[in-house]
């Protein structure tokens, strides 16, 4: 946008640009003198996890990410098999699945949205008590009632 209005300024000087459509005009923003003398300025805004300023492993974070991926995969695909044949072998694993899920989840919002160190640690408490409790309630369902996967198909047959 900035080139542009520099070139539409250029030919009201009647300043014809030797390339007008070349792509060679096109340059970015010049950065006011301001900001080039303290660039670490323009990032100190940044919030970052407390992790990182730990010092965690690259390697950890790396595993972890691909651990949420495959968890994300591994739910889509035991949808079919949960449907097609349900059992409690199923729905055990259906219960620890989207428990982890959740917690994973929910703890991404957390890091992303609670500031301070006691809020950081009554809210990763309280949501590690949320996943225990989401677990025993889905592993005392699937004992002492239908399990989830005859919960869901009795839902879609009303």
């Amino acid at each position: 946008m900035a080139a542009i209005v520099r070139l539409s300024s250029a030919y009201r000087r009647a300043i014809k640009p030797l390339f007008y459509q070349s792509t060679l005009l096109v340059r970015p923003v010049a950065v006011p003198h301001k900001y080039q003398e303290q660039p670490h300025l323009l990032t100190a805004r940044i919030h970052s996890s407390q992790a990182l300023y730990a010092g965690s492993d690259s390697k950890a974070a790396s595993l972890h990410w691909t651990a949420e991926r495959v968890l994300s995969i591994l739910l889509l695909a035991m949808g079919p098999v949960a449907y097609y044949s349900p059992g409690p072998a199923i729905d055990y694993s259906l219960a620890a699945a989207l428990t982890l899920h959740g917690h994973w989840g929910l703890g991404q919002v957390l890091t992303d949205y609670v500031h301070g160190d006691t809020k950081i640690k009554i809210a990763n408490a309280s949501l590690f008590l949320l996943s225990t409790v989401t677990f025993a309630g889905l592993c005392y369902f699937n004992y002492n009632d239908v399990g989830i996967c005859k919960a869901v198909a009795l839902l879609w047959s009303k």
